[in-house]
């Protein structure tokens, strides 16, 4: 009997090892090829879920920030707080950046136009080294920025691959207040950003990255202007009338016109300043091609028979707004109601750069004392009419 059980037995246990040598097979397929099948969906997800694309990224951080830290832990995250606050993130938005994320004192920039990633870099470093002046060597942030052009990874928000570690690369090659690049920005920007130079530092061999990089150091021709000088820039025509851009830009040349008589207060001509009319600059970069330390920026918006004027004081270093107003009246006589807020506007205009000169004492070339009496003579004090909100 025993020998009549073992005979199914063994049979049995043939089949069973016949049944381990031939696959099992699940809707068609062998379960070892449906094994790499997974493996291959699984991928496929990943790269479908990932894309790529061409972009310019800049990194950044701060040169000795550990030491800054270990002397003024308060201080130190505040100035950086202020600096990208007031300074990065509106540089990095007005060249159509994106901001990937920040890093303790770093930052990690996307750009589409290799031009605007440079102009950007060199407006942050022109506005720190204005911003150090007044701050002790010890305890200055100075930024190192590193930009490279490749193709890069997008996962989410974030970016990833070999042009992002180049750009890191570059970024510690950089000096303390520098700017180094890739020879494949390089050859984008050259002959295009007016106010700095490229010098070639040849082939660099940089930390966990196989091929030497060519690479350029940012020479900015940085010359701080006469501490009066200012120009008025064409005043933007918001209105839908397009007869309103005559009234606009005869403004502007009454604003010009009239600061030119004040002593000791260079302006810039109307053919310079209206070449960047309709054009989309920085307030830094028209500092720097006009050599002024003051820029006035404005709008003119009629709305049925009222006028709405705006205008902007900045400080073209800093980019820092000094002063804003805004002006509404009736739209009677044009050539009065131009001849009046020219005059309220210089008189302002006078007063704000008394007061940043004040601040600003200890240093050469204050604001000429002309300026304040042209603040203290220059007509009845102007009260502003009502809002044209409010008159609805």
């Amino acid at each position: 009997m025993v020998g009549s059980l073992s005979r199914p037995l063994d049979e049995q246990s043939s089949k069973f090892q016949a049944c381990r040598k031939v696959p099992t097979k699940h809707f068609g397929a062998p379960c070892h090829q449906l094994h790499c099948s997974n493996r291959s969906t699984v991928a496929d997800m990943a790269a479908e879920k990932n894309s790529r694309r061409l972009c310019v990224i800049l990194v950044a951080d701060v040169a000795g920030f550990s030491r800054l830290m270990s002397a003024d832990e308060d201080g130190t995250l505040a100035a950086l707080t202020a600096h990208r606050r007031e300074l990065i993130d509106p540089a990095v938005a007005e060249y159509a950046g994106r901001i990937v994320k920040t890093t303790g004192d770093g930052v990690l920039v996307e750009f589409a136009s290799a031009v605007d990633a440079v102009r950007c870099a060199t407006d942050i470093q022109c506005a720190m080294a204005v911003r150090n002046r007044t701050v002790p060597p010890d305890l200055q942030l100075t930024f190192r920025i590193g930009l490279n052009l490749g193709d890069v990874i997008v996962q989410d928000s974030d970016l990833y691959g070999d042009g992002v570690n180049v750009a890191a690369r570059l970024e510690a090659l950089a000096e303390p207040g520098g700017i180094c690049l890739s020879a494949s920005v390089h050859e984008q920007v050259q002959d295009k950003v007016s106010g700095v130079r490229f010098e070639d530092l040849g082939e660099q061999y940089v930390k966990n990255i196989a091929r030497p990089i060519r690479t350029y150091r940012v020479a900015i021709d940085l010359v701080l202007p006469n501490r009066n000088s200012i120009a008025v820039l064409p005043l933007d025509n918001l209105s839908a009338d397009p007869e309103q851009e005559y009234f606009a830009d005869g403004l502007a040349e009454d604003l010009i016109t009239d600061l030119s008589k004040v002593a000791g207060l260079p302006v810039i001509a109307r053919n310079s300043t209206f070449v960047y009319k309709r054009r989309p600059v920085s307030i830094a970069q028209v500092g720097r091609e006009l050599g002024v330390r003051y820029v006035i920026e404005g709008s003119v918006r009629k709305i049925d028979h009222r006028v709405r004027i705006t205008v902007q004081l900045i400080d073209a270093l800093t980019s820092t707004h000094i002063w804003a107003g805004r002006y509404d009246r009736d739209l009677t006589d044009i050539f009065a109601l131009q001849d009046d807020i020219t005059r309220e506007i210089v008189s302002m205009l006078a007063t704000r750069l008394s007061q940043t000169a004040g601040v600003f004492g200890q240093r050469s070339n204050p604001i000429p004392s002309s300026l304040e009496s042209l603040s203290a003579s220059s007509g009845p004090s102007f009260t502003p009419e009502p809002r044209m909100e409010e008159q609805s």
